[in-house]
């Protein structure tokens, strides 16, 4: 620099100017200057006083300059800078921790309900049902509370094979006994009683059933620990008195349970078609009545033939006459059906209705309503004989033993005989 220097321009005092430098360098540097002239670079560095200043490109220092940023190429390392991918994964997740958290929390819950089971419910399961289609089935009976829940707890505790047929299950049971229960199989079963059954073959029938044995319940069933409001002073025996039809066993029912059911039914039957004042109009005891019905229905066995068989009934015992009937005989042989031979009407027994007049001591099956109304409301007729003349069971009504011999005639011409 040459040449004096206006004092006016520089107030302060003149800066020193740094030795000339080549034109492109000047134009490309910065230089800062301090407030008391030394205009070294670097000068007051570490003071709030550093005012930058720009060289002008004939190597003088100008006045304060704006701070240019650095090329982009130039700039340092990011600080702090965020990637919202990882932000995104990081909600991700921290959802799928807490749904993992609560649906485990929440199946426990489902699979261990509080408070005491509920009721007792029957679902029956059809054949090929899974775990899946049971679940709903529990779910809607009200045994679980989500079958959702049910289907994601089989996933990790083993749930056996479903075996088609009807359980009993309590409300509110948790998972572990649901999977119990499934695991044994069908815990309820029918029992069909047919019109006709006697009661030892029912309590054949009934020892097939698990949990029951055919003796124990036929001793039950004959040694008056169950009684019925019509079985006379001294006959312990149920025979006769017990309902037709189809009961559910349960699992843990008894045989006395069973038959308390049984005779329930019976006098729910006997009442609907007025048992006591139809055998005071007779002029029978109910209890004779029954027995009358039992004979019609094994003799009868058709609903059209009932009537007129119990109207013969009757008319051999107003006659003091015999009644004659083979299933009397059968019965106290202990067969159901089958030819009777001569050798069977000598059998000596009270039920054997050949030998001796009136009614067997006590009914020989279990009669059907229709058995009932027909023995308690006989249609009018002279009727003593009857036997089978048709393939269907029809049977022919006569009031002569000739009219019989010609019934029976008939029978064997259409191979009934």
């Amino acid at each position: 620099m040459s040449g004096p220097v206006d004092p006016e321009e520089y107030p302060w005092g003149v800066p020193s100017v740094p030795p000339a430098a080549p034109p492109d360098a000047v134009e490309a540097a910065d230089v800062w200057a301090a407030p008391d002239g030394s205009g070294a670079p670097g000068a007051g560095a570490g003071t709030d006083d550093a005012v930058p200043y720009d060289v002008a490109p004939d190597g003088r220092a100008g006045g304060p300059a704006s701070r240019r940023p650095p090329p982009r190429g130039a700039r340092g390392p990011a600080r702090g800078r965020r990637h919202p991918w990882r932000i995104a994964a990081l909600v991700i997740i921290l959802a799928g921790l807490v749904l993992l958290v609560g649906g485990y929390v929440w199946v426990q819950h489902e699979a261990s309900p509080s408070g005491p089971p509920g009721p007792q419910v029957l679902v029956t399961v059809p054949a090929g049902a899974g775990v899946s289609s049971t679940g709903s089935l529990l779910a809607a009976r009200g045994v679980i509370g989500s079958s959702f829940a049910f289907r994601l707890w089989s996933q990790f505790n083993s749930v056996p094979g479903v075996q088609a047929g009807t359980y009993a299950f309590d409300q509110h049971s948790s998972f572990d006994t649901v999977r119990n229960v499934l695991a044994t199989g069908p815990n309820v079963f029918p029992l069909v009683v047919p019109p006709g059954f006697t009661v030892s073959e029912l309590a054949e029938r009934v020892g097939q059933l698990p949990g029951h044995d055919a003796s124990t319940f036929l001793h039950v069933a004959t040694s008056g620990v169950v009684r019925s409001p019509w079985q006379p002073t001294g006959v312990t025996s149920l025979e006769g008195l017990l309902a037709t039809g189809t009961y559910t066993v349960l699992p843990g029912e008894t045989d006395r349970q069973l038959l308390e059911h049984m005779v329930d039914r019976f006098d729910a039957q006997a009442a609907s078609v007025g048992l006591a004042t139809g055998a005071a109009t007779l002029g029978y005891t109910p209890y004779q009545v029954v027995t009358v019905a039992s004979i019609v229905e094994k003799e009868g066995v058709l609903t059209k033939n009932m009537g007129p068989v119990a109207r013969v009934v009757y008319n051999r015992l107003d006659r003091a006459m015999p009644l004659q009937m083979d299933s009397t005989v059968l019965y106290a042989l202990g067969r159901d059906g089958g030819t009777v031979t001569a050798a069977d009407l000598r059998t000596q027994s009270p039920y054997n209705t050949y030998l001796h007049k009136g009614l067997p001591p006590t009914p020989t099956c279990f009669p059907s309503p229709d058995a009932l109304e027909a023995a308690l409301h006989p249609p009018a007729g002279t009727w003593l004989y009857f036997v089978v003349v048709q393939q269907d069971g029809t049977e022919a009504f006569s009031d002569t033993f000739a009219g019989q011999q010609a019934n029976e005639a008939l029978a064997t011409q259409r191979g009934l005989g």
